[in-house]
């Protein structure tokens, strides 16, 4: 079992930034990928960003070129770094981490809000 704590989620003007936080509850050098998720009210939980463990990013059209996301192996923690924010950014903001193979895994944190609102 993994436990995936988020943090760093709140209210932000458009064009502010954040910068969201997960620590896993165990090693990440060696996990397949972790990821952001976003979920807005009334729609369908959305990929935001994906790290591999060889470090090869991926982001949503949506985010690219504002939302930068990174690992600490050290600290066994992933960041998402958000800037240039808009009202569409809005949601709860989930992270995710995949372990396999040969067996395959997947975790969720609980959950974070950001807002962006003047």
């Amino acid at each position: 079992q993994v436990q995936l704590v988020e943090s760093g989620g709140g209210l932000v003007q458009p064009g502010g930034s954040l910068r969201l936080s997960c620590a896993a509850s165990r090693n990440i050098a060696n996990i397949n990928s972790m990821g952001w998720y976003r979920q807005a009210p009334g729609k369908q939980r959305e990929l935001v960003a994906r790290i591999t463990r060889g470090s090869t990013t991926s982001y949503a059209d949506s985010v690219k070129g504002r939302f930068t996301i990174s690992r600490d192996n050290a600290k066994n923690t992933v960041y998402l770094q958000m800037n240039s924010l808009n009202p569409e950014d809005t949601a709860v903001y989930y992270c995710n981490l995949v372990q396999g193979p040969p067996s395959w895994q997947a975790y969720w944190g609980q959950g974070t809000q950001v807002t962006v609102s003047s």
